[in-house]
């Protein structure tokens, strides 16, 4: 994929977010810990969660930001190869997974945070803000909520 507008960008965020589901929710069942299980199934939960909220932003957002342009700073970026993750997450322990799950969510939310500072259109700024401050808001409650299955 070749991200050039706000609206690809938006687009790959949710296949991003639709692929670690699929990760996550296959890999929930053949995993033997039943902790794992249950925190598998949670994020796979939160990434159909990111995803919804992401395609509602591509569906009916405004559309000169959507169609700001941002290809100039995308050339340095996994997404303008349309990378996607593909993580077997069934033989992990719970810290390795949120690792796992961290490192991918916070490339995204470097992505954001990055194209956001560089854009001049006020509409498609406040857009990619309001993604950016979603998703590092999950991902906290992600940390917080393995936190709780260690307890388990």
């Amino acid at each position: 994929m070749s991200a050039e507008t706000i609206r690809d960008i938006l687009h790959w965020t949710v296949q991003f977010h639709d692929n670690l589901y699929i990760c996550l929710q296959q890999d929930a069942g053949c995993h033997e810990s039943e902790r794992c299980t249950m925190m598998l199934e949670y994020l796979a939960d939160q990434e159909a969660r990111l995803a919804g909220v992401v395609e509602h932003a591509e569906q009916d957002g405004n559309e000169k930001a959507l169609n700001t342009w941002c290809y100039e700073h995308m050339e340095k970026r996994a997404i303008a190869d349309g990378v996607l993750p593909d993580i077997p997450f069934y033989g992990l322990e719970i810290d390795e997974i949120v690792g796992e799950l961290t490192n991918q969510h916070a490339q995204v939310i470097d992505l954001y945070r990055n194209l956001s500072r560089r854009v001049n259109i006020p509409e498609a700024r406040e857009l990619l803000e309001s993604i950016h401050v979603f998703e590092a808001q999950v991902a906290l409650q992600v940390a917080q909520s393995a936190n709780r299955f260690r307890e388990l």
